[in-house]
């Protein structure tokens, strides 16, 4: 097993330790001051003499997290200084700290006049790298695995609030001793168009954590007519949020090759995140193209547009940006939809005049 933290760098011979502090200069921080970060060119190591030195990086959901503890007598920032990279962690004084600090050359010229050094500044690097592993399966994975269901649970939540809160109308007028025969038979329709859709999202999340690798199965369908019922269904659903949907040219009446229920959560994923741009309300012009063998679908809306800060993670797991209730996973789904059917997606945007969102999808030959 490797050695706990507070009990490495502790292993060199005292003229080791001497010959290391005699080359260097010293270097104190107050507690609180950053040493280094992560991302700084690794210009020297760092010897302690007294204090403490957090050694913090960023893992998973952006969240630091202390890789390790240096205490009197041992190094730090040794391994940008090997393998000349930039600083792969940050270095924080947890307490009032007195350093001295080594250069490149400095160590190689140390290294030269006292070749046993190397030996035992190489079995110290190891051991850390033996620590950090086990730290890494011990902490991180296990704080990782739960952050990831929190998560999701978010996103089951955030989606599942728009079908609950149609669901919850609905069933209000079917039970008013007021409501008309056909009224109440359009809200069952409705609660039991808004329960599908939820046993779908559940199973898309499934599918997601569980990628199989397989083609799915596909039917043929008439996109105009597949178009028709979709986009009143939604258009009713978000009327009530002030955004209308509208047609910038005649759905093409085509056939394509889909599974209809996870192209319903395709449009829905992309169309509602354009509705949580607009909390004021807004447009979402809908625009369809046949090209080169392909049905190309056009989203733009009149929102906020692509945060700047995610534009290149857009499609990554968990990538959000000014969303108390978003997890960022929905257009991970859609990517994973999209490329499932054999198209491809992307988006474009200025911040301020709203974003547009394409997608294609091959045409059924």
């Amino acid at each position: 097993m490797a050695q706990p933290f507070d009990k490495l760098f502790t292993g060199m011979r005292g003229d080791e330790l001497l010959a290391l502090k005699q080359a260097g200069r010293a270097r104190t921080f107050e507690a609180g001051a950053t040493i280094f970060s992560a991302g700084d060119p690794g210009d020297g190591f760092y010897l302690v003499e007294s204090g403490r030195v957090l050694i913090t990086a960023v893992v998973g959901n952006n969240e630091p997290r202390t890789l390790a503890v240096i205490r009197p007598d041992e190094l730090f920032g040794e391994m940008a200084v090997i393998d000349d990279a930039p600083r792969s962690a940050t270095a924080r004084a947890e307490t009032d700290t007195t350093t001295v600090f080594l250069g490149r050359e400095q160590l190689t010229v140390l290294l030269e006049l006292h070749p046993r050094l190397a030996l035992s500044l190489f079995r110290e690097i190891s051991n850390r790298l033996r620590a950090l592993n086990q730290k890494y399966l011990d902490e991180i994975i296990p704080a990782e695995r739960l952050a990831v269901v929190g998560r999701f649970a978010g996103t089951i939540v955030h989606d599942f609030k728009n079908p609950l809160q149609v669901i919850g109308l609905a069933a209000e007028l079917a039970c008013s001793e007021h409501t008309t025969p056909p009224l109440r038979i359009k809200a069952q329709s409705r609660i039991a168009q808004q329960v599908d859709r939820m046993t779908n999202m559940l199973n898309e999340l499934i599918e997601f954590t569980k990628p199989t690798g397989q083609s799915p199965p596909l039917a043929r369908v008439n996109f105009a007519r597949y178009m028709d019922l979709l986009v009143e269904e939604i258009r009713t659903e978000i009327a009530e949020r002030g955004v209308q949907i509208e047609l910038g040219n005649p759905v093409p009446k085509v056939d394509v090759r889909v599974q209809a229920q996870r192209l319903s959560r395709l449009f829905y994923n992309l169309l509602n995140n354009a509705v949580d741009e607009m909390p004021t309300g807004g447009k979402i012009a809908l625009r369809f193209a046949v090209i080169d063998g392909t049905l190309q679908i056009e989203i733009e809306d009149t929102g906020r547009g692509i945060a700047p800060e995610i534009a290149q993670s857009l499609f990554q797991p968990f990538a959000t940006h000014g969303k108390s209730h978003g997890t960022g996973l929905g257009l991970t789904i859609c990517k994973r939809i999209v490329e499932d059917h054999g198209g491809k997606i992307w988006a474009h945007s200025e911040p301020g005049k709203g974003a547009t969102f394409s997608f294609t999808l091959p045409l059924a030959l």
